[in-house]
């Protein structure tokens, strides 16, 4: 039994911290046995197994339970939620001409050294967008460097697995140096932080979840060489699929009970209450993020502008979130090859049928159990993301991109440009007692070598030459990047609320470090 002593407000009393390094390589080593918080074990695979159009396999039918859920989720809603479709069809029509006419100006852009001034500034058109380049969080020069020592890193390990297999450019790497300095770069917490507390807000005070307080959640990198057309990832939203209709899915926290009540103008996408009780990965699909990511997010390597190799979002986070919930539940009257091509006639709200009753299906077009939502084209026609789905600005070393949870997101389907397009993808994760259980397996796989839960299996970076070390995370990083990791107790901060405080000392009980 470790010594009871005195720790931070955060445990809200006694917490057996350990005092010596030893004690702490032990209760590390402890929890990395328990079965509890021990990676999993899914098969092998890369980033290609998370969609169904990249794995190359086909969009099939639901099962006849889909239906029935549809049936439910509207019952004696119908009528609203008709009126409220015809509302949507009017607004993306006015929003889509105002994307596609400014393109990609239309990202907000933050600077680091101005972070909370421009936050302020710009907060009410970075929740419309859900997208944001926060420039020059770190220096260019050690950005850059970030690349060089990955490169040398898969130079030692040419065993080194990624997608596509004949010359991997999405790398199967979770734990090399630089993603772990990376991931733990005072400059890169600080604004993850900043963004949550900023942008993001609880409807009820006791919702245990921390703002202040970001997680680690370890992700993939990407060198992509000038020419690529393999790594053609089309429209998509991360975070499950089919969870987004289901009541044991997004349906526990309720997260978009108000567009299924025809009221979708009341939906806050910035609201965590709901989403804190929300699953988000029901299949154990691989690559399906069972963590709370308020924004996906990557660090930028190298230069790389539009049509470069980069993403591209579609910047209407709310209307776009409820249009992909609402197409299952309508038809048009008449297909647009009936129509003679007139794209007019096609969208108008008028060409759309409501299919509620015996004409209901299970259809939810482009989500497949145990993969990513995908947009095929004409599946989901309001859109247009033909002409909606605009580029990052240009970017250098250092600058960090970030986007909302529920934001379309896509990468060009060819790097027509000369030098690689090279990033670290790292997300925004608040502190909750679910995801610090995810912390305390990717914990286990780190010091193990191994993927994290969420991803394909296999030895991993096990028998990697260079590999990291808890004592390397502790060397070279601040004490919150060590915390985030699970590696220390988390601290809660005296601007939370009473459940940020409780997520905290719920998190620090999963993790270890109070009993």
């Amino acid at each position: 039994m470790l010594a009871r002593t005195r720790c931070t407000t955060s445990c809200l009393g006694q917490c057996p911290r350990p005092k010596s390094p030893r004690q702490q390589r032990r209760l590390i080593a402890m929890a990395a046995m328990n079965p509890i918080t021990s990676p999993g074990s899914k098969r092998e695979g890369d980033i290609s197994d998370a969609f169904t159009s990249l794995s190359g396999k086909a969009f099939e039918l639901l099962p006849d339970r889909f239906r029935q859920l549809k049936l439910r989720l509207v019952q004696e809603h119908e009528k609203f939620v008709i009126a409220g479709w015809k509302r949507l069809v009017d607004t993306l029509r006015k929003e889509n001409d105002t994307v596609s006419r400014l393109g990609p100006s239309i990202v907000p852009q933050l600077r680091f050294s101005h972070l909370l001034e421009d936050l302020d500034a710009s907060k009410a058109e970075l929740k419309k967008r859900g997208v944001a380049v926060v420039r020059g969080i770190i220096p260019e020069d050690e950005a850059r460097a970030y690349k060089f020592e990955i490169e040398e890193y898969v130079r030692l390990n040419p065993h080194t697995k990624g997608f596509p297999a004949d010359n991997p450019q999405v790398l199967e790497l979770y734990w090399s140096s630089p993603q772990i300095r990376a991931r733990g770069h005072p400059a890169l917490l600080k604004t993850q932080t900043a963004l949550m507390t900023s942008l993001w807000h609880t409807s009820d005070p006791n919702t245990p979840v921390s703002l202040s307080t970001p997680l680690s959640y370890a992700d993939r990198l990407r060198i992509r060489l000038p020419g690529d057309a393999k790594f053609a990832l089309g429209p998509h939203i991360d975070g499950g699929s089919v969870e987004r209709w289901e009541d044991n899915g997004y349906g526990l926290g309720g997260v978009y009970a108000d567009v299924f009540r025809g009221e979708w103008e009341s939906y806050d996408p910035f609201d965590a209450s709901g989403r804190v009780h929300a699953v988000t990965d029901l299949y154990d699909g691989l690559g399906s993020c069972s963590m709370f990511r308020m924004f996906q997010g990557w660090l930028a390597m190298s230069r790389c502008g539009p049509g470069q190799g980069t993403l591209l979002v579609n910047p209407l986070v709310r209307e776009a979130a409820v249009y992909t919930l609402l197409r299952p539940f309508f038809r048009a009257r008449r297909e647009l090859k009936d129509l003679a091509g007139d794209k007019d006639r096609f969208l108008a709200a008028d060409n759309w049928e409501f299919t509620g009753g015996e004409v209901m299906t299970s259809e939810l077009q482009g989500a497949t159990p145990g993969h990513g939502q995908e947009f095929p084209e004409g599946m989901h026609p309001h859109l247009e993301l033909d002409r909606t789905m605009v580029h990052m600005p240009e970017v250098k070393p250092g600058d960090y991109v970030v986007w909302h949870c529920d934001t379309i997101h896509a990468v060009d389907k060819t790097h027509n440009g000369t030098s690689d397009s090279s990033v670290l993808y790292i997300p925004v994760c608040p502190t909750t007692e679910a995801s610090a259980r995810y912390v305390a397996r990717e914990r286990a796989a780190f010091l193990e070598g191994t993927p994290p839960p969420d991803f394909p299996g296999g030895k991993g970076e096990s028998e990697h030459i260079g590999r990291p070390t808890a004592g390397y995370v502790k060397q070279y990083r601040s004490p919150a990047g060590a915390q985030a990791m699970g590696l220390e107790p988390l601290e809660a901060t005296t601007g939370d609320t009473p459940g940020g405080k409780q997520a905290v000392k719920a998190a620090n009980e999963v993790l270890g470090f109070c009993m």
